[in-house]
């Protein structure tokens, strides 16, 4: 059974994208809805990396429960980096670059939930499919989120 093969693969998907998350909204704090809202969806992909290690533990699979982090020092250099760049003429070009990769990233970890899930089913593994029945709705809303905001910025950063 390669079920540890797809928890482990989720593990770093969501791992990664909580990440990703966080260094979008350092990189863009002074868009106070990016900087929210990417910090507290970033924290559902953290507590999906702790149910998911959970989880791996009955099939033989270690996983780290706590989130990978950043280092302080990487941050603080964001963190002025954004400052910079709030007050450059192309922050939203970046933000759509940034938006684009985000969206891409919660694609694939959607793509992994639902490998996850398709498999649990079909050995009648109840606990993985409820794992994965809590936590793929907040990847989906995660994505949605991205779109929305690719949606409502691309019009004005590509024409003006």
């Amino acid at each position: 059974m390669k079920l540890g093969l797809v928890l482990r693969e989720l593990h770093r998907s969501e791992n990664h994208l909580a990440l990703d998350l966080l260094r979008i909204s350092e990189r863009h704090q002074v868009d106070h809805e990016i900087y929210h809202v990417a910090r507290d969806i970033a924290a559902w992909s953290q507590r999906h990396v702790r149910d998911i290690a959970e989880a791996a533990v009955d099939y033989g699979v270690d996983l780290d429960a706590e989130p990978q982090a950043e280092r302080s020092l990487a941050r603080s250099v964001r963190e002025k980096s954004s400052e910079l760049v709030g007050r450059a003429r192309t922050p939203g070009l970046l933000l759509l670059r940034d938006l684009r990769a985000l969206y891409l990233d919660a694609a694939g970890v959607s793509v992994d939930w639902e490998m996850l899930a398709q498999a649990a089913q079909g050995i009648q593994h109840t606990d993985v499919l409820a794992l994965t029945e809590r936590c793929h709705p907040d990847t989906l809303r995660q994505m949605r989120w991205a779109n929305a905001k690719l949606k409502e910025s691309s019009t004005q950063v590509l024409i003006s």
